[in-house]
Order: C-alpha cells, then sequence, then structure tokens
C-alpha cells in the first residue's frame, strides 16, 4: 500500500513542496549510567531497527522526497558528539552505509552528567539546518533523569511555536529484584519525559524494558513516527478517493 501511495504523489503536481519530508535528529544517552556492554545496544539496535523491512519500506516510501537523519551523543551540558552528520536517505545502500557507520563507531571518553535539557536544546540546533523539511522530529532516548543544567521543562518551553516535534524513548533498569519496582522505576522515568521532554502534536513516549529491548522500542517508535508521512503528504481529495483516512500533514514552508 505504501509504495502504490508513494507512486500516486509522485504523479501528482506538487508546486512549492520542499523535497526533504522530514529531518530525524536521534540523540543517545551516553552518561554514567549508561555501561560498554549497554552503549553497544544502542548503537547496534539502531542501526539494526533501521535496517528492519518495515522501517525500510517507511524511510524509502517517497524517493522524490527522502527523509535526512542524523545522530548525537550527549551527557553533560558540554558534551555532545556527532557521531552520524546529516544523510539523506534515498535508497537501501544509503540505510546500510548508516549502520555501518553505527556499528563501527567507538565510544568516547563522556562525562557522567545528565543534562536532558542540553540534549534537546542540540537537537533542536541540529533539527535548524533542516529548514525545507516538511517535518523535523528529534528523538531523545534516556535511562535517567535530568541533573546538570537548565532543565528539559524550560527548553521545551523555548522550543513552543518553532514546528519542532521532540518524541522520547525511556530505558528502564536492565535488571532489579522486583518486578514491581521495575515497573515502577520505569513508570516514572515515562511520566517524567512525557511532562517535560516530549513537544508537539502527536508526540509520545516509547519505552524499553532495559537495553536488551532497545531494538525492538526504537524500531516500534521510527515506525510510529513514519507512519501516516506519505498518506499526509497526498492532497485530501485523493486521500478521500483512496477511501483512507486524511491524517494531519506537515506544516509546508511558506
Amino acid at each position: 500500500m505504501i509504495r502504490v501511495l508513494a507512486l500516486l504523489v509522485l504523479l501528482l503536481p506538487a508546486p512549492g513542496w520542499a523535497g526533504c519530508r522530514q529531518a530525524l535528529a536521534l540523540g543517545l544517552d551516553v552518561s554514567g549510567s549508561v555501561d560498554a556492554r549497554e552503549y553497544r545496544l544502542q548503537l547496534d539496535g539502531l542501526a539494526a531497527a533501521l535496517l528492519s523491512p518495515a522501517v525500510q519500506s517507511r524511510l524509502l516510501a517517497m524517493p522524490g522526497h527522502p527523509i535526512r537523519l542524523a545522530v548525537y551523543e550527549w551527557s553533560e551540558p558540554g558534551f555532545q558528539r556527532l557521531i552520524l552528520p546529516w544523510r539523506q536517505i534515498g535508497t537501501t545502500a544509503d540505510l546500510e552505509a548508516v549502520a555501518t557507520t553505527l556499528r563501527a563507531t567507538r565510544r568516547a571518553a563522556a562525562p557522567p552528567g545528565t543534562a536532558v535539557g542540553p540534549a534537546m536544546r542540540h537537537g533542536a540546533t541540529l533539527l535548524a539546518q533542516q529548514p525545507d523539511c516538511w517535518k523535523r522530529t528529534l528523538d531523545l532516548s534516556g535511562d535517567g533523569k535530568h541533573n546538570m543544567g537548565p532543565h528539559p521543562r524550560a527548553v521545551n518551553a523555548a522550543l513552543e511555536g518553532t514546528g519542532l516535534t521532540v518524541n522520547a524513548l525511556v530505558i528502564g533498569a536492565d535488571s532489579m529484584t522486583s518486578t514491581d519496582l521495575r515497573q515502577t522505576q520505569i513508570g516514572e522515568l515515562s511520566a517524567y519525559y512525557g511532562a517535560w521532554v516530549i513537544l508537539g502534536p502527536g508526540a509520545f513516549v516509547e519505552v524499553a524494558l532495559g537495553y536488551d529491548d532497545y531494538q525492538a522500542a526504537m524500531e516500534r517508535k521510527l515506525r510510529r513516527e513514519l507512519e501516516g508521512l506519505v498518506l499526509s503528504a497526498l492532497p485530501a481529495r485523493t486521500a478521500t478517493q483512496l477511501h483512507a483516512p486524511v491524517l494531519p500533514g506537515p506544516v509546508l514552508p511558506q
């Protein structure tokens, strides 16, 4: 179905539309709570999620209007490391190159603090480099609450009205002696990110039940972020003719 809709879009006139349909910046937590094994599970999990058939089909659904990706790591206020500069995704080979970069990345020394607010601000700065994209989304992964620098609520308030979407992937503790305690910890962290981090219509928090679940959670999140973009790009009359619901479309640049 996605391929059919993509073909229809390519056949329809679209004067004034930008070439990029979504800019997606992914921020990965590398603070002191993340050990070497968990670090690898994040990067390798992201690589695998991007190559999964369901995510690939969405990323490559509209070759004339591609997705752009960037990936960075974050910990304390002064530490944000860009590991994948903006890359346009137009083919399977592009995705494989991104996965190769992620898998080859080795951990750099990072300070232990958890600066969620500055990580949000850095992601917003990256997304400001892509003003022509229909939608600009920041994905922030984290396994703990903010403890250094400007609070995320202040950064969130400053980003209001910018047109950015901020989604979160919270990572629960890998092992706790009590299942109830583990669920409580994940619930508290999800509520924290839901209150202070996510931003924009349809913004959401995805949950990974420990780092072993990171790949599956990232795939779920990417599928949710990307679904509907192809259909929402169609004119309303065409979507109606296809007997499909008209999903909220991106705000196109004037």
